[in-house]
């Protein structure tokens, strides 16, 4: 980019939550992508909130995934250091964070969310089979089990609780899964997600490399229309900020279910705003430089 709101960045990645990994993955992507763009980039693995960045750091990309990065606390500090950084403000952040939170806010606005209710201890859902069972405040499919028969719930239920005492658990929603990507406050192509073994889990995601990626999604235009039109109403009940990624399901009648906002997407090889970005046009590093040049306190 020929004209720069600035020269010198800082990238964070790592975090010390479970999605460690691919925010490594993530963060390393980003920071050759801006370097690419002429930015003087510092990467910062970050373990704690204890991280410091080098004098002239004008603006931040966090790319932390989950806990730390996307529960608004990894934001506070950057707003206590009084430095401009990318995507939803530390106040916003619960909002899609907490997944309890997300569906109760989308819900009261009249969103389409799946029937879903919380879970805490010893306890078990009252809702029958199908289910999706999910650590509330985790990302990248982990800490989520889907249950298709009762007999498969309590071994489900254990290995949720590893990740805390609270458990949401939603019905089970069949139909197709697809994403809206966003770029500032502009919605990307839908992008459809086919996963070959059924379930898009962190090793369909990350691992095996066998998923199907549509984009442009082959919907119709009327409800193409549609899921983009409830893409920009969960992005900003949920306080999306520069990018971010509305999920949903699809039933074959044309049903809509949201299932979350991610409001700091993945940038690794198999990501899918980069997917995205790339149907409307825009390369790689072109799509990192224009977030960062979003960035703002």
């Amino acid at each position: 980019m020929s004209q720069k709101r600035f020269q010198s960045v800082a990238v964070l990645k790592g975090g010390p939550g479970a999605e460690r990994e691919v925010s490594l993955r993530s963060g390393a992507a980003v920071a050759a992508a801006l370097r690419s763009a002429g930015y003087a980039v510092h990467e910062a693995d970050v373990r704690s909130l204890a991280f410091t960045l080098p004098e002239g750091v004008e603006a931040v990309f966090p790319v932390l995934h989950g806990e730390f990065g996307e529960d608004g606390t990894a934001q506070r500090r950057l707003e206590e250091l009084g430095l401009p950084y990318v995507g939803s403000r530390s106040w916003e952040m619960p909002r899609s964070f907490d997944k309890e939170i997300a569906l109760s806010l989308l819900a009261a606005a009249g969103l389409p969310v799946a029937p879903h209710e919380m879970v805490t201890g010893a306890g078990v859902p009252a809702m029958g089979c199908p289910l999706v069972v999910k650590a509330p405040r985790q990302g990248s499919s982990i800490g989520v089990e889907i249950v298709r028969e009762a007999a498969e719930l309590p071994g489900a239920l254990a290995r949720v609780r590893a990740f805390g005492a609270r458990m949401l658990v939603e019905r089970f929603i069949p139909g197709r899964e697809c994403t809206v990507g966003f770029l500032g406050a502009d919605p990307l192509p839908i992008v459809e997600i086919v996963p070959a073994a059924g379930v898009y889990d962190y090793e369909a995601k990350y691992q095996r490399g066998d998923t199907n990626y549509v984009c442009p999604a082959r919907f119709p235009a009327e409800l193409s229309a549609k899921i983009t039109a409830a893409a920009r109403e969960a992005y900003a009940v949920l306080g999306g900020r520069h990018l971010g990624r509305v999920d949903f399901r699809v039933t074959d009648g044309g049903d809509l279910c949201i299932l979350e906002l991610n409001p700091l997407p993945g940038f690794t090889a198999t990501s899918l705003l980069p997917k995205a970005a790339a149907a409307a046009g825009l390369s790689f590093d072109v799509l990192c430089a224009r977030i960062m040049e979003l960035a703002e306190l």
